[in-house]
């Protein structure tokens, strides 16, 4: 016995906890692998990008809708494309953001973080006007629903495994983009040293503008994601956006690996206390762990080196 459960239990409640855990990974990478890019690339403090991942979610309801009341037979098959096209609305909306705000702003931190809140307001605002300030949810396909079960006493939601592989397939393929291929190796130059690639006829103003779109498209795909777990509201997006920032921080920025270890261990730490004590301590001892580990290592956990 330990804190009146046998053995048994607690490994049963630390599973079941640890897989809720993976469900809030999963949504807390896909949001912090489009801010790393952003951030990391153009240095850009994107107070907006919560509001990218709630344009992914409303696509998705949007398509969901339409598809429930006119073509039916499609909906066992609509929330693949759903995802691709929330992609590309949410990476749309941050090309335009770019062009027509961020590009003003480049070596302006303090004014980029107050010009993207105002773009997060904006965009608030504009969901409640067009959608109402209720919550809404998609019709997920049938598919999606349901539990695995493993043993008598641990039951795993079908959505998280699903939502876990998209994250997994989109991690990879950001990998591939970002360390395989022409694009990414301008990125990644840019990143180093921005005049000497300029100097070389790399375009860093093209690069700034698909990298930004890139990080708001995958904030997209959260937001599909997202709808597997929790219904979508005006202010959906500002729920993590802190627990975003917190993860880019203390992984490090640009940092692929870190960014991916560190949602894992917030995502951990929080899904697990949250079963022992209230929510609201669980996220104050993470952050109170997260502080501490951030004052002997305040470059994050795997830090790239940058030449400035």
């Amino acid at each position: 016995m330990l804190g009146g459960y046998t053995y048994g239990e607690l490994g049963s409640i630390l599973a079941m906890q640890g897989f809720a855990g993976f469900s809030l990974f999963s949504v807390l990478l896909l949001m912090a692998l489009g801010l790393a890019i952003i951030f990391g690339q153009m240095g850009v403090i994107n107070m907006a990008h919560g509001e990218f991942m709630a344009a992914g979610a409303y696509t998705t309801y949007l398509i969901s809708t339409i598809t429930e009341q006119y073509f039916p037979a499609f909906m066992p098959y609509y929330f693949v494309f759903a995802i691709v096209i929330a992609f590309f609305v949410a990476g749309a909306l941050g090309y335009l953001a770019e062009y027509a705000l961020i590009r003003h702003l480049y070596k302006r931190p303090l004014d980029t973080l107050l010009a993207t809140w105002g773009l997060s307001l904006i965009m608030q605002q504009s969901y409640r006007s067009i959608f109402g300030a209720r919550e809404v949810s998609p019709t997920l396909p049938d598919w999606l629903m349901g539990s695995y079960q493993p043993t008598e006493m641990i039951d795993i939601p079908i959505n998280g495994m699903f939502v876990l592989a998209l994250t997994a397939f989109v991690t990879f393929a950001v990998f591939y983009l970002m360390y395989k291929s022409n694009w990414g190796l301008r990125v990644r130059a840019t990143t180093q040293n921005r005049i000497m690639s300029g100097a070389v006829g790399i375009n860093t103003k093209k690069v700034d503008r698909y990298t930004f779109a890139l990080g708001c498209g995958i904030a997209g795909i959260a937001g599909a994601a997202f709808t597997t777990i929790a219904s979508t509201g005006p202010t959906t997006g500002t729920l993590y956006i802190v627990d975003t920032f917190m993860v880019v921080v203390f992984g490090g920025a640009a940092s692929l690996l870190g960014t991916i270890a560190s949602a894992f261990s917030i995502a951990q730490a929080q899904s697990i206390l949250e079963f022992f004590i209230s929510g609201s301590m669980a996220k104050v001892y993470t952050l109170f762990a997260l502080v501490l580990i951030l004052m002997f290592k305040p470059e994050g956990l795997f830090a790239n080196k940058v030449r400035r």
